[in-house]
């Protein structure tokens, strides 16, 4: 007789159970009243401490969400980064490791939060092209944040695709999910409100039956070009009775909240780490508290831009402001998710203020360091290349369909052999070479754009232009920004022609599988091995003070940028990432030549 398994029926009941348990949670009814927004017909205070998944690594999570709830949060406001979720056009990821929004989503609820939902597409939040993917930039001409045809096709599809994975955690669908972000600051940027209108039904079309709002500067002009009739006023920042007037004057039918309010700031590569007041923060929050105004900490928790997704500004058509690779923000849960004094003081003045119970402040996740591992180095960009294309004039990065790492521009000097050598544009920072030999670097920001060729006995000279791409534009104006050398290289005046690209995405698989080279000679672009051995895993940051310009990985997953302008010198290594035993370090420096060590050190 054929034995007939229970594996099926338990299966079936596992699933019924499930789906019953998702029906029986609560649908509320969040909605806008003329000044305070409303849970079940009832006022409630928003307050919301935002932090970005893409950020944080999956493992920490829930950790970061429980920090915040101990601050006295109610509310996680989170920010979908489109270009980290579609890294090719139609491909999406929303499952795999910290992209899965979802789970996030879900693990707010869990933990008894509500969510604000703020998914673009443009998002700013000093990412990589504020959230819009780079292959955009492959369409020539494109015009972004507007009707732009190719640009609204992309956007529907991602609003489509999103859709599928937020609409199941609306309020009104038993999710945590109570209200839905508008585009973002749009009216620091245009003033197109044919495209405000569509995204919003696009959304309303895909099911997003919940409230939405806009986010603006509280001014006049502002709030005219970006919010909408009908959404609730966000205020970047709203701080003061003059902000709120603005909101009234500009709908007095809706709410409005400060959707942006600092207590940290921002920091680019050159510049001291931003460091703001916390007396003036907490002058803003009681202001909020006191007035019963639901606000939004931007940021409760940065975390780090991993990888290539720090972002830039540029506030003119030669500036170029690209961000460290820490998102700590100085904000009152640091990098690594400690409480910092700035949280303590936040958490004792909330708690004068809310109805419920703070939790107690979760325990720090453990931190280690390492001694100083030797590093050698084992291979070099120029033993590495790819095919070429050919190209009479250079082309961009994205129109190699890249949007990271490198490209290298070759071509033989006619003509002319030596005097000013001009890129025109450099985005974002080159090293020129003749025969194999440094002869300057071209950093984008300024405009200084020109440098000296040496004479040289060779009658037919190399020129090696290799330029390293630091961040798109995330920001205001000067959006479209191309990598790779935009326009044309001149020398003396004469355009150079016929050139060779090798296009050096950095990929993580692609440097795990890097082979060791029998010629190692010193040269810039070199990459340096070096392993160390842990008994207990821990957080870490790993020294890079005595290197100079790249990138580096540890066990295969990218840190992220580091150079020795500064602030940063040391690159955040969540334990997650690190191993019992054996641990490898793989670093690239355009610039050092030389291998140094390299430690691990406990904090930023």
């Amino acid at each position: 007789m054929k034995r007939t398994s229970c594996f099926p029926i338990l299966l079936t009941l596992a699933v019924l159970l499930t789906v019953n348990h998702l029906f029986a949670q609560q649908r509320h009814h969040f909605a806008l009243a003329d000044a305070s927004f409303t849970l079940d017909g009832k006022p409630i205070q928003l307050i919301s401490g935002e932090m970005h998944p893409a950020r944080i690594p999956r493992a920490y999570w829930k950790h970061r969400i429980r920090m915040a709830k101990a601050m006295g949060c109610n509310t996680i406001a989170a920010y979908v980064f489109w270009n980290y979720s579609e890294t090719q056009p139609g491909v999406f990821d929303f499952k795999t490791d910290n992209r899965d929004i979802a789970a996030f989503i879900q693990l707010c609820q869990q933990e008894g939060m509500w969510v604000l939902l703020r998914p673009g597409p443009y998002v700013c939040a000093e990412w990589d092209f504020g959230g819009l993917p780079a292959w955009l930039l492959q369409t020539p001409g494109i015009k972004l944040r507007c009707m732009d045809t190719t640009y609204m096709k992309a956007v529907t599809r991602y609003v489509t695709r999103l859709s599928q994975e937020v609409k199941p955690l609306l309020c009104t669908n038993g999710g945590p999910i109570l209200m839905v972000q508008v585009e973002n600051e749009y009216g620091s940027y245009g003033n197109d409100k044919t495209y405000l209108e569509t995204l919003h039904k696009l959304w309303v079309s895909n099911g997003i039956d919940v409230p939405f709002y806009t986010a603006d500067g509280a001014t006049d002009y502002m709030l005219e070009a970006g919010n909408i009739d009908g959404a609730a006023i966000g205020l970047d920042s709203g701080s003061g009775d003059d902000d709120f007037a603005a909101a009234r004057k500009r709908n007095p039918h809706v709410p409005s909240f400060s959707s942006e309010t600092y207590p940290g700031w921002l920091t680019h590569w050159g510049e001291k780490w931003a460091k703001a007041d916390t007396t003036e923060t907490l002058k803003e929050l009681q202001y909020l508290l006191s007035h019963k105004k639901s606000f939004n900490l931007y940021v409760v928790h940065g975390g780090t831009n991993f990888g290539f997704w720090a972002g830039a500004n540029a506030g003119n058509a030669t500036q170029f402001q690209p961000d460290v690779t820490s998102y700590d923000y100085d904000a009152p849960i640091n990098e690594q998710g400690q409480a910092t004094p700035k949280y303590y003081a936040l958490r004792r003045l909330i708690s004068q203020y809310v109805p419920y119970t703070i939790p107690e402040v979760p325990a720090p996740i453990p931190t280690v360091g390492f001694t100083a591992v030797n590093m050698q180095p084992f291979n070099n960009i120029w033993n590495v290349l790819p095919a070429p294309m050919h190209t009479p004039q250079p082309i961009t990065m994205e129109a190699m369909k890249q949007s990271t790492g490198l490209v290298l521009y070759r071509t033989k000097l006619i003509g002319h052999k030596s005097g000013n050598l001009t890129i025109t544009e450099p985005h974002d920072f080159a090293l020129v070479l003749v025969d194999g030999k440094l002869v300057d670097t071209i950093y984008r920001d300024g405009g200084k754009w020109t440098i000296k060729l040496p004479k040289t006995n060779n009658p037919e000279p190399v020129l090696d232009i290799l330029v390293e791409a630091m961040g798109h534009i995330n920001f205001a104006q000067y959006m479209v920004d191309r990598k790779g050398i935009t326009d044309r290289v001149t020398l003396n005046g004469m355009t150079l022609m016929n050139w060779e690209q090798y296009g050096l995405p950095m990929q993580e698989d692609w440097i795990q599988q890097l082979p060791a080279a029998t010629d190692t000679a010193s040269r810039n672009g070199t990459f340096f091995k070096g392993s160390f051995t842990l008994d207990k895993t821990g957080d870490t940051y790993i020294d890079l003070s005595k290197y100079r310009k790249g990138l580096v990985w540890v066990n295969g997953h990218n840190l992220g940028r580091f150079w020795n302008r500064g602030p940063q010198q040391h690159l955040y290594c969540p334990a997650a990432w690190l191993q019992k035993g054996n641990n490898n370090i793989v670093i690239f420096d355009l610039l050092q030549t030389a291998p140094q060590p390299v430690q691990g050190v406990a904090h930023l």
